[in-house]
């Protein structure tokens, strides 16, 4: 959960006023506090997706004049726009909720020339996957992570101390093999972390950020819960099996003469409902790099793609009163009725996959689950 302070998530549960903000600036920015040009805000949101190559974009609509050249506020030729939502506490008192740094992708103006502009943007991910290489890259077995993953993201954003790496034993070892490169610059990088059992993300502070999957299995950072001073709207859940898998076999080759690594890992929990030796059946999950080079990486980078979808199939959507603070991996605690008679509350421990934060005071945040399981045997 983003940085907030116990007064802000003790207000959140009670009568309170949300305040939003949306600031654009040319070039790039870091920081929580960028400047930059205010854009009145109408509608939107921010989506965040634990799983997905762009982890969050953005949906604005404002008043703002349309562009009258490339160089205007709003012309997507290399504009950001830094979002914010946050808590009015009276005497002028804010504080405020960084939401990330987005880039304006599009632009469109229904009723010209004179209407609302919907503005569509992305994370800086975007800018890692159209800057495809124009020829093969090949990266020497002696530079170290940390060297690949400066050399993918400094040559689109080449801007010291950008990168936060959680350890910097594995930044500084050594990829061990030559890798040579086609074409795609974010493909590689996204694969290099899940070599290591790592992902990647730009944070609130326009920082990629490099870490372990955070431990589904924890303590639970906020509860949705119904009833008197609760923050649940509505509750929508189901079951499936689809794309749902019980073990992962991670694989490292290439055209060298090291002998393929290989490492896998199993839902090996009785009480779990895809054990794998149970009734849900062996439903392996295949992944292949050339960055693992040992037996050893091979069963890190398994046990972290096996991890990262503990808990499905049971998945839920939950309306709340929207929390800001919220990201993708972390564990809330669900309360509810148990049936519309029965007002007695179930509680559920789950795992955020999906949210989307608005950008409006009414509507509420909407998040995607699955209920939490144990550890892995």
């Amino acid at each position: 959960m983003r940085p907030v302070s116990d007064k802000f998530l003790e207000t959140l549960r009670g009568s309170h006023l949300a305040v939003f903000r949306a600031r654009v600036q040319s070039g790039f920015l870091i920081g929580t506090n960028p400047g930059g040009t205010e854009l009145p805000i109408l509608a939107g949101d921010v989506q965040f997706s634990a799983t997905a190559d762009i982890r969050s974009t953005l949906n604005l609509t404002t008043s703002w004049p349309w562009p009258a050249s490339a160089t205007d506020t709003l012309a997507p030729y290399g504009s950001y726009i830094y979002v914010e939502r946050g808590l009015a506490y009276g005497n002028a008192q804010r504080e405020w909720v960084g939401l990330g740094y987005y880039r304006i992708d599009t632009i469109e103006q229904d009723t010209a020339p004179d209407g609302e502009i919907v503005i569509s943007g992305s994370d800086r991910n975007a800018g890692l996957r159209d800057a495809r290489f124009e020829a093969p890259q090949q990266f020497p077995l002696t530079w170290t992570n940390g060297d690949v993953v400066n050399a993918l993201i400094w040559g689109v954003y080449n801007f010291a101390g950008i990168i936060e790496w959680d350890s910097p034993a594995v930044r500084d070892d050594t990829i061990n093999r030559t890798i040579i490169t086609e074409n795609d610059r974010l493909p590689v990088l996204l694969d290099l972390l899940t070599s290591l059992g790592k992902i990647g993300y730009w944070d609130q502070r326009g920082i990629f950020v490099i870490k372990t999957p955070p431990d589904v299995t924890g303590a639970p950072t906020w509860t949705v819960d119904a009833g008197a001073n609760g923050v649940l709207v509505q509750m929508r859940r189901g079951l499936t099996r689809e794309g749902v898998y019980n073990a992962v076999v991670a694989t490292g080759e290439a055209g060298d003469t090291k002998a393929p690594a290989r490492g896998v890992a199993y839902d090996l929990n009785p009480n779990s409902p895809t054990y794998y030796n149970g009734g849900f059946g062996k439903v392996p999950r295949f992944y292949s790099s050339p960055f693992i080079t040992t037996n050893a990486q091979a069963r890190t980078a398994a046990n972290a793609l096996l991890r990262q979808q503990l808990g499905l199939p049971y998945q839920v959507d939950l309306s709340s009163i929207a929390n800001p603070a919220l990201e993708p991996y972390d564990v809330l605690q669900v309360a509810y009725p148990k049936t519309s008679r029965n007002r007695a509350l179930l509680t559920e421990t789950h795992v955020i996959d999906q949210i989307t934060i608005p950008l409006t005071p009414k509507a509420p945040v909407s998040l995607k689950t699955r209920e939490q399981q144990k550890a892995l045997s």
